[in-house]
């Protein structure tokens, strides 16, 4: 009998990591990155599998959360295909670089100190030569191509509308009569977004892992969200100060340069200077003009029309600082700019040099457009701290944080579900990819509305499947 076990983003929303076995393969679906508190002794530490029996790996999309210890399996032999979708494969290209760059800087600066200790010195989690042998072992898969990647195992794919390349997983087990399906929901994109479909509907599974990042609450109606953002510039406009935006490097981060180019157009964005200040996510915008053809229609056919090459086309004023000379040239800057910097949830990077220039001033407006893990300064900001650690030192929080849910890449409560409210007859559903509380509010209104007994797995628990 085919089983699975639950390896990471349960109770938590990183780390995401499901094991599969049946009687000819052992599958992993995902391997990702643990992030917040506590994260670095958790991708330290061992696999709770043998690498060496590894047949597959399946992902869902490109984010670390999701793909980013994949370089460590690698490093510790892993040589069998990653399956992705073909954006996936793009995508992860740049986001695993950019992974490597931090972890082998962090670990030269922690080697510093160490020298200076007499301790040993430590080994990045892995390399960019990781890197590089982990991009070789990509296979892609289109939409809705069914394909055998094991003896006993096929996948197929579905658009999940949560960021370019996201898909819903569907595997088919064949080694019962009849074959059995597991539907993994990967991240399902909140429904309207301008730049991606929206999730597509399943009707058939015999079990569902969905994920419950939101299952606590609803957003706040997409036009209502736009027009708080459009607000908020207007307010950072009148007291003089600048906007920061920490942006996820893909997906967010363009939906708010999609937003602040139609503002232009209408002639109601008041800030003349906008800086990109991500080197990747200035490499993952520019990637998006090979996959036009998966937008929105409706919503991003000027877009489409206006807009070839360059973002720089939708959005005069755009300014894509990619080196660190470039970053620092805009610390002198006293207020009027618009500065969308990594990382998303403000645990390094860029924005937190931009954190630390502009955070204690009364007339900075901070705008969150993601959700932010426990034990994450985002988070921290978010809750209302007053003081928050950058580089070492303490800075006094006077900024306006302002908080919008409704540009979230994620399904909210009532979208989850509706999504899997259309499986017919009902299969066996685990929620995973959420924090405990959240889990657990979404697990009762699916007793509520439905009376489907939702079930909320533990870290490391088997289920047949």
């Amino acid at each position: 009998m085919a089983n699975l076990q639950f390896l990471g983003a349960i109770g938590e929303v990183t780390g995401s990591a499901y094991l599969i076995r049946t009687d000819r393969s052992t599958l992993l679906l995902e391997c990702g990155l643990h992030q917040g508190r506590g994260a670095d002794q958790a991708n330290e530490a061992p696999f709770e599998f043998s690498v060496a029996e590894i047949d597959a790996v399946v992902l869902s999309h490109a984010h670390l959360d999701h793909s980013g210890l994949l370089p460590k399996l690698v490093k510790e032999g892993y040589r069998g295909p990653i399956y992705m979708t073909r954006a996936t494969h793009d995508l992860i290209e740049i986001m695993l670089h950019d992974a490597a760059f931090i972890q082998m800087k962090d670990t030269e600066w922690e080697n510093k100190h160490r020298r200076r200790a007499d301790k040993a010195p430590l080994e990045p989690l892995y390399t960019d030569k990781d890197v590089e042998t982990t991009l070789q072992l990509r296979q892609t898969l289109d939409y809705q191509q069914r394909t055998p990647i094991t003896p006993d195992i096929q996948l197929q794919y579905h658009d999940a509308g949560h960021i370019l390349g996201s898909a819903i997983v569907e595997l088919t087990l064949e080694d019962t009569d009849p074959p059995r399906r597991l539907v993994f929901s990967g991240d399902l994109g909140s429904t309207h977004h301008p730049l991606l479909q929206d999730p597509e509907f399943l009707q058939q599974a015999d079990t569902v892992l969905l994920e419950s990042t939101y299952g606590d609450r609803n957003h706040r109606s997409y036009s209502d969200t736009v027009e708080e953002f459009h607000q908020a510039l207007q307010a950072a406009n009148h007291a003089g100060g600048n906007v920061l935006i920490p942006a996820f490097a893909v997906g967010r981060t363009q939906e708010i340069l999609f937003w602040l180019g139609k503002f232009y157009r209408q002639g109601r964005l008041p800030q003349q200077q906008i800086f990109l200040d991500s080197p990747m996510a200035i490499s993952a915008s520019e990637l998006y003009f090979r996959y036009l053809h998966l937008f929105n229609d409706d919503d991003a056919q000027t877009f489409v029309e206006t807009v070839k090459h360059r973002w720089e086309e939708w959005l005069p004023g755009l300014r894509c600082t990619r080196t660190v000379e470039e970053s620092m040239q805009i610390n002198p800057i006293q207020g009027g700019a618009i500065i969308i910097a990594g990382s998303g949830m403000c645990t390094g990077g860029r924005i937190s040099h931009h954190l630390k220039n502009n955070l204690w001033k009364n007339n900075t407006h901070l705008i969150i457009v993601g959700f932010q893990a426990a034990g994450t300064p985002g988070r921290a900001l978010v809750d209302g701290t007053e003081r928050l650690k950058l580089f070492g030192h303490e800075v006094q929080v006077k900024a306006h944080i302002h908080t919008l849910g409704g540009f979230s890449a994620h399904a909210d409560q009532q979208q989850l579900l509706e999504w899997a409210s259309h499986f017919k007859p009902r299969p066996k559903l685990y929620l995973v990819h959420g924090e405990q509380d959240k889990r657990e509010i979404l697990q009762e209104q699916f007793r509520q509305q439905y009376d489907w007994n939702a079930r909320l797995p533990a870290y490391k628990e088997k289920i047949e499947l």
